[in-house]
């Protein structure tokens, strides 16, 4: 049975709460778009849910943030992303991508819920980090310049791990 998790931001004007198959806190981004955003030690933690499930108390207070990417030649897009957050305390809480509207990752800093802790940790878009950022990489940690090729799903799946 997928776990429940409730979340919510730091001043308390928006909570929510989804479904989810894969609730390991197990992937460390340290992109500039994570690190500028939400902050969370120069990474964030995003874990995966089921769109259908998200119901949001206080919606009127969610913003959405697009960032802004620049590709190697300097040219910029708008990301797909759409990166949710409380317009009253700039709390993270979650990031929804039209491309897959099945799913909805909130960020394991909003989530309130007890979360299991994970046998290894990933970490990606290193080659992104700030220079003041010394990653504690574990006894098992998986290190990627970039995105892994295992997607969350995935990750879950092979460790047996997967919340039916």
């Amino acid at each position: 049975m997928p776990k429940k998790l409730k979340g919510s931001c730091h001043c308390g004007a928006v909570h929510f709460a989804l479904a989810s198959h894969t609730p390991y806190p197990y992937q460390l981004c340290y992109c500039s778009i994570c690190r500028k955003t939400a902050g969370g030690g120069g990474f964030a933690i995003n874990l995966m849910g089921d769109a259908q499930t998200l119901k949001v108390r206080g919606r009127r207070h969610v913003g959405i943030y697009r960032a802004r990417i620049e590709d190697e030649e300097g040219r910029c897009h708008t990301s797909s992303g759409r990166r949710h957050y409380c317009k009253r305390c700039a709390a993270a809480l979650w990031l929804a991508d039209p491309e897959w509207p099945e799913l909805v990752h909130p960020f394991a800093s909003a989530i309130d819920t007890k979360l299991p802790v994970p046998p290894s940790k990933v970490h990606l878009m290193l080659k992104f980090k700030a220079p003041w950022v010394k990653p504690d990489f574990g006894r098992g940690d998986a290190r990627f310049r970039e995105y892994p090729k295992l997607s969350i799903e995935q990750w879950h799946r092979r460790r047996g791990l997967w919340m039916d």
